[in-house]
This record gives structure tokens, C-alpha cells and sequence, in this order.
């Protein structure tokens, strides 16, 4: 389907696909995250230790890692139904192998599939929307999409908390299983193949470097919360990333079709969308992690008590999305970016100064208000970035900005847990058992610092409101 008859799509027929996009990305998404809150209840059923039943999690991020650079050319070599249908169906065999895994291993040869299966879905639902919708229109569907990939993964623990404590963790599975067989029949019936397909040969060197780079760093960044940065289970697999990251790189501008087109990034707007959707997730993913932490390990609170701390801010992500790509429709990106950005300097900066003795209510309030920030900036930030390069460019630049903003994310869950805990460490003597508390307040001090980053960004990064695409 060319890009004439794209835009002759209905709009009946863009709301179904849209909906069939919601649907699976909702599934997709919860179950990034889910699974945290299983993980004790998952451990005593195989028998593993806690730092074996992590993989759990940590797996699914790495193996996400892995498979989004490949998704850029699979997005433009074969035909959008198959591909998103294969997605769905790579995602349902890796359910059925994690309900019905009799070891731990098969556990993982699950998860790995649901992660394959995510990346694919949730790549090829972001340049799908963003293709077959008028520039006028892609900021409030991307906002509401914005729901499935943000609010489900926030939301989630919680859900999957009561549904492990009525009907066992299996059903986080069964669930899943439910929406996504429901998902694969309605794709099936009102998906077209709405993409251009192009002619591109698989370069098995550049998907070779992809992983070992992408998949280095994610795991390395992934270990060093737990062994160190100069461990070998965390330097090494690190240092071997990022030197064959460079050797992708490198590869890539010397390509006359790259496996993923990291030349794109010459565009200046969507290079300060990636790097702003990075600091973002940096930020998210570490207040995401400390806020649990701060409820349950420094205030002495059970993680009932933690689930209800957090839901606010999850229900204020929810309803803020959709309104936030409405007014990047209408505004542009400059004053959405400086107030989000500025909403998030104060969130963080106000959880520096919590003491003992603050009521919880005072955190609740600033985990919406950085959850409001955070919801108001990550699917305008997308589309914006992927408004500004070449239509053909648009699943390199989607799946090279989420790429990025995962590892972002990696880095943020474990670079700020490890100041919390160094500093906590490191003033017991002077704090006491106040000491907790304070590694929390200089962590959260350093989000701060990534904010103003970010804010600054917003200020004078951000040239003008209008599209600049590459040609």
C-alpha cells in the first residue's frame, strides 16, 4: 500500500486497527512489569534462588534490548499484517511456555518469546500510528496509545498483586493469554498492510553487532546494581558493548542500506528527542524503583501501603496522556516540554527534603506530579522526534529512540538504587538509622539534577515548534 492510499484509510477502519494497537499493547506492556510482584511466589515454585528468579524481569528488558534494532527492518522488509499477527503469535507461544514450564529454564524460554513478541507489536504499533494518521491527529493518538506503554507497566504490580493473592501468579499469564488470543482474531479481521515495504537485504553482521551491543549494554548496566561496576558480570559485558556498539555505528554510516540507519540522528530535532527521551527514562525508571523502597524499606510500610502510595500517580499518567497529545497537536512541543520538564525538577527536588516524619500523603503528591511530567512528555517527545525525519525513516527512528530510551532506563534503575544504598552505606555512622533515608533524599537530589538537564534542554534545545524533515 502506497502513501496515497494510506491516507485514503477510513476512519472506521483507522479506529479498528487503533483499537486491535490498544488492545495488545495493554497485554504486552503489563507483562514488562507484572511480574515483580510474582517473583517471591515464582522463586518458591521452581525451587531458585531470588538472584536466579530475577531473570525473570531483568531477562525480558535485555531480550527487549536485543530485538528493537532488528524491528526497524522487519518493519519495512514484510507486510504490516503478517509481521503484527507474528508479533501477537511469538507473544502467545511465550505464554503458553511460561504457564505450562515445568523448570525455571522453559520459565525463561517464555519470557524471552513474550519479549521478541512485545518489541515487534510495540514497534510496528508506534510507526503504524504514526503513518497512517494526519500530522494534525498523531499527537492525541500517540498520547492514547501512550496509555498501553506507560500507565499498564505502572499500573500492573498492583493488579498483579491481587490477582497472585486470589488466583495464584499463574494467572498474570492466563489473563494475558485471554486478551491476546482475543487481540490475535480481531488483528486478523480489520489489519491491512499499511506500511510500505522496501527493498532491503538482512545484513547478518549489523543484527550480529546490534545484539552483542545493545545486549551488552542492557545486561552490564542490568549487573551493576548488584556486583559492581568493575565486577566481571558487569564491566565486561559493558565494556564489550559499547566497543561493538561503536564497530555498529561505524558500520552502519559506511552502509548504502544500514540494518538501522543511525544517520538519521544528523537531524538535529530528533536528535534532541532521543537524547531528551532518554534523561526522561533515566528519571522515570529510578524514581519508579525508589518509590516502593522509600514506603516499604525506609518508612517501614507494607507493600499494600506502597500500592496505594504510587496509584495515584499511575491514574494521573492514564488520564494525562491523551490530553498531552492533544495539546502537542495544538501548542507543538516547546511549552509542553519546559512545563513537563519543570514539573519534573520540582517533584524530584520536593522528595529531597521528605524526612522521617513527613506524612505519606506529601510523597504521594509528588509521585503525581512527576507521574503528570512523565505522562505529559514521553509520546510527545516520540512523535515529534519521528515527525522530523523521512516517512520511509520513520521505523528506524522509532525503534532507534525506544532502543535508547530503554537502556536509559537501565541505567536509571541501577545507578540510583546504587546511591541510594552507597550513601545510606557510607553515613550510617553519622545518620544512624536515619541513614536510609538520607541515601534516598541524595538520590532523588541527583534526578533533580537530571530534570534541570532536561529543562534546560526544553529551553534552548528546542529551536521552534515546527517539523523539520529530513528528505
Amino acid at each position: 500500500m502506497d502513501h496515497n492510499e494510506i491516507t485514503q484509510l477510513t476512519d472506521r477502519k483507522r479506529t479498528l486497527i487503533f483499537i486491535s494497537l490498544v488492545v495488545s499493547g495493554i497485554a504486552t506492556s503489563t507483562l514488562a512489569t507484572a511480574m515483580t510482584t510474582a517473583l517471591p511466589n515464582l522463586v518458591e515454585y521452581f525451587g531458585i534462588d531470588t538472584s536466579i528468579g530475577q531473570w525473570v524481569t531483568s531477562g525480558y528488558s535485555l531480550a527487549m534490548g536485543v530485538i528493537m534494532p532488528l524491528t526497524a527492518f522487519l518493519i519495512t522488509r514484510f507486510p504490516t499484517k503478517k509481521l503484527y499477527m507474528t508479533g501477537i503469535g511469538c507473544f502467545i507461544v511465550g505464554l503458553l511456555l511460561s504457564i505450562f514450564a515445568g523448570n525455571f529454564s522453559f520459565m525463561m524460554v517464555g519470557r524471552v518469546l513474550q519479549a521478541c513478541g512485545n518489541g515487534v507489536v510495540m514497534s510496528a504499533a508506534q510507526v503504524v500510528i504514526l503513518t497512517v494518521y494526519p500530522d494534525e491527529k498523531k499527537g492525541t493518538m500517540m498520547g492514547t496509545y501512550g496509555l498501553a506503554t506507560t500507565a499498564a507497566p505502572i499500573i500492573a504490580p498492583t493488579i498483579a498483586g491481587l490477582m497472585i493473592d486470589i488466583f495464584g501468579w499463574k494467572s498474570i499469564f492466563w489473563l494475558a493469554l485471554v486478551i491476546m488470543a482475543a487481540s490475535f482474531v480481531f488483528s486478523g479481521i480489520v489489519f491491512e498492510d499499511v506500511l510500505e515495504i522496501q527493498d532491503k537485504k538482512f545484513d547478518f553482521l549489523s543484527f550480529v553487532e546490534s545484539i552483542l551491543a545493545f545486549g551488552g549494554i542492557t545486561l552490564g548496566i542490568g549487573n551493576i546494581s548488584n556486583f559492581g561496576l568493575l565486577s566481571t558480570q558487569a564491566g565486561l559485558p559493558l565494556l564489550i558493548g559499547l566497543l561493538v556498539c561503536a564497530l555498529f555505528i561505524f558500520r552502519q554510516c559506511r552502509l548504502e542500506v544500514p540494518f538501522l540507519d543511525v544517520k538519521i540522528l544528523r537531524n538535529w530535532n530528533y536528535a534532541v528527542s532521543v537524547i531528551s527521551s532518554m534523561v526522561l527514562y533515566l528519571v522515570m525508571m529510578g524514581s519508579s524503583v525508589l518509590m516502593p523502597l522509600y514506603v516499604q524499606s525506609v518508612m517501614g510500610y507494607s507493600a499494600v501501603v506502597s500500592g496505594l502510595v504510587t496509584l495515584p500517580g499511575s491514574f494521573a499518567t492514564a488520564i494525562v496522556s491523551p490530553f498531552a497529545g492533544k495539546l502537542y497537536d495544538k501548542m507543538g512541543i516547546k511549552k509542553i516540554f519546559v512545563a513537563g520538564s519543570a514539573a519534573l525538577v520540582v517533584s524530584n527536588i520536593g522528595m529531597f527534603f521528605l524526612t522521617m516524619n513527613t506524612p505519606l500523603y506529601i510523597a504521594a503528591g509528588l509521585n503525581v506530579i512527576r507521574n503528570i511530567s512523565i505522562g505529559g512528555l514521553m509520546m510527545p517527545l516520540l512523535t515529534w522526534g519521528t515527525s522530523n525525519v523521512n516517512a520511509k525513516k520513520v521505523a528506524d527512528a522509532s525503534s532507534l529512540l525506544t532502543s535508547f530510551r530503554t537502556i536509559a532506563g537501565s541505567i536509571g534503575s541501577a545507578v540510583f538504587v546504587g546511591i541510594m544504598s552507597t550513601v545510606s552505606a557510607r553515613s550510617a555512622a553519622v545518620y544512624g538509622e536515619k541513614a536510609l533515608m538520607h541515601g534516598m533524599n541524595i538520590s532523588f537530589f541527583w534526578m533533580a539534577a537530571g530534570a534541570m538537564v532536561l529543562l534546560m534542554i526544553s529551553i534552548f534545545g528546542t529551536r521552534s515548534n515546527t517539523v523539520n524533515s529530513e528528505q
